[in-house]
């Protein structure tokens, strides 16, 4: 059950009848129904909820809003869930009531893993694309942060009704892949004739992974390709290269916990003939024109700041033709009513030129969400770390693994909202304290374990059945009060795509745990405090394990 909308159900149903009974008996003057909020006060004491009912309706009565307050809670019949309606000023507060917090643990009981889904997106048909690194090299920090939200929010998704696929796009044809063939074939020539006899090629992938591909195609093949014609070698050594660096990034985002249910290779979209009739729609609609002995669309005509090229002047269509091509196919042949991309910060100029480009083609850009993750930077040791001290090179996503584990990488990536730089503390995140977040969530996990451990040990059996529970002290109903939020914030990451309040809900939640566990003690002679306490322990635990597997982080037992 989501509590928060049920609450402000509730509410806003009880002051409505209220207004409508006051003016029944002419208290207040007759005029139309108006919309107001209601919403949890900042400081716990004004109570558990609050509404501006009064104040939004001064205009429309034409009366004092302190007066309008009180004759609303004069005239309001309580749900049994409220205890209470107090005039404060111009807002009224409302006090939650023990059958409330108790119904709150009892749902969480009942639902289990499924306490914080709904029916919220009801149905519609979303893709979310995010990684869709280029295979022609390893993963870096910009993927992580991005593997790390795209694959978290798809969960969200999902969780909140929403029919989500989860797609990685291959960009196996193009520019990028002649590059590679072409880089490959210098490392295996260089590799018999010397470095000084081939001439690398000057925008060519230098990165040390080109070099390891080209070896071990050597270590199969030998020297059977020195002699063969280029393209024959080019495409031999393409066969090997390619599918070993998409093993090797499937091999480190199945390790990273994403999940996919596509794998959506560009090449198919050259096969099929999509991207030409791309082409053939922009130019139908008059949306290109020939320069330099190329095929250019008139992107400007679209808002975008300059024109594109679709074919250069060797024949070959640009990757951005096959950008347009591959979200047609998104929208219009698989019928997805919303697409998701999580795409690099160096990629926010092309959002525009896209959006233009669908729109150029008939196709409703309004489909098209995406979100730019901006750079992340390693420290350790207060300092930035650009290197792998093990191999000498750039970071990897495997590196790393390897210096914080994954738990740390995924909860630290979503730290933070995607839209802002981010400080990726190394020794933080492997620090055993509660100035680290991911640990001090964990370590709330655990302790709950503990808990329910020590009382199996001295007799208590938690799993008691035990359905007398009540809650009154502060600390129960501040714990509660965050147990009863979950639902509503998996509503609010599905609706602004912000991951970033989830990791905060567990830190939040944890620190309500933490509050709770010093002020009260779970095992005590009163046999109802103490399953009351006992269901609440397990509520929490229950609620901690829900939103850490949104995030793909563990739950430990034992810390």
């Amino acid at each position: 059950m989501d509590f928060l909308k049920e609450i402000n159900r509730i509410i806003t149903e009880s002051v409505s009848a209220a207004i409508k009974e006051a003016q029944r008996k002419g208290e207040l003057p007759d005029a139309d129904e108006y919309s107001f909020s209601v919403e949890v006060p900042k400081d716990p004491s004004f109570g558990d909820f609050s509404t501006n009912a009064a104040m939004t309706g001064a205009k429309i009565f034409r009366k004092n809003p302190a007066q309008i307050a009180k004759t609303i809670v004069d005239n309001i019949s309580l749900h049994p869930w409220l205890s209470s309606a107090e005039v404060a000023g111009a807002f009224i507060n409302f006090r939650m009531s023990s059958d409330y917090f108790s119904d709150v643990v009892k749902n969480i009981s009942s639902e289990g893993s499924e306490y914080g889904c709904s029916d919220f997106g009801a149905g519609k048909k979303v893709m979310v694309e995010y990684v869709s690194a280029n295979p022609t090299g390893m993963m870096h920090m910009g993927n992580a942060r991005g593997g790390a939200l795209g694959d978290s929010l798809a969960t969200v998704l999902k969780l909140t009704g929403f029919d989500v696929t989860r797609e990685f796009y291959i960009n196996d044809a193009g520019n990028q892949i002649e590059k590679f063939k072409d880089s490959l074939e210098a490392r295996y020539l260089q590799h018999f004739l010397g470095q000084d006899a081939v001439e690398f090629p000057e925008d060519g992938y230098k990165g040390a992974d080109i070099t390891d591909r080209a070896e071990e195609f050597i270590a199969v093949n030998g020297d059977k390709y020195l002699n063969a014609p280029s393209d024959e070698r080019k495409q031999a050594l393409l066969a090997y290269a390619l599918p070993k660096n998409m093993e090797i990034i499937r091999s480190n985002l199945d390790e990273y916990r994403a999940e996919y249910d596509n794998w959506f290779s560009e090449s198919t979209l050259h096969k099929s003939g999509a991207v030409n009739e791309i082409i053939d729609i922009l130019t139908k609609n008059g949306h290109t024109y020939s320069q330099d002995g190329a095929l250019w669309y008139r992107a400007t005509d679209f808002g975008a700041e300059k024109d594109e090229v679709l074919i250069r002047k060797n024949g070959t269509p640009t990757y951005f033709a096959a950008d347009i091509a591959y979200h047609r196919n998104k929208i219009v042949d698989r019928g997805f009513e919303k697409v998701i991309n999580i795409w690099g910060a160096d990629h926010y100029g092309h959002i525009a030129r896209l959006k233009g480009a669908l729109d150029a083609i008939g196709v409703d850009s309004s489909k098209l969400d995406v979100i730019v993750v901006q750079l992340v930077r390693l420290l350790q040791n207060g300092e930035a770390v650009k290197m792998s001290k093990r191999t000498g090179r750039s970071i990897t996503l495997s590196d790393l693994f390897e210096m914080t584990g994954v738990d740390a990488a995924r909860f630290f990536f979503n730290l933070r909202r995607s839209d802002t730089h981010f400080d990726f503390d190394i020794d933080l995140s492997v620090a055993k304290t509660n100035q680290n977040p991911v640990y001090y969530v964990q370590y709330a996990h655990a302790r709950i374990c503990s808990i329910l451990s020590v009382l199996r040990a001295e007799g208590t059996d938690p799993d008691k059945e035990f359905t007398d529970i009540t809650y009154s002290e502060p600390a129960e109903k501040a714990l509660i009060n965050s147990l009863a939020s979950y639902p509503d914030e998996l509503v609010k990451t599905a609706t602004d795509y912000d991951v970033s309040r989830i990791t905060k809900y567990t830190v939040d939640l944890a620190t309500a745990f933490h509050a709770f566990y010093n002020d009260c003690r779970v095992r005590v002679d009163d046999e109802k405090v103490m399953y009351s306490r006992i269901a609440l322990v397990k509520a929490v635990k229950t609620v901690l394990e829900n939103a850490l597997a949104v995030l793909k982080v563990t739950a430990p037992e034992k810390m």
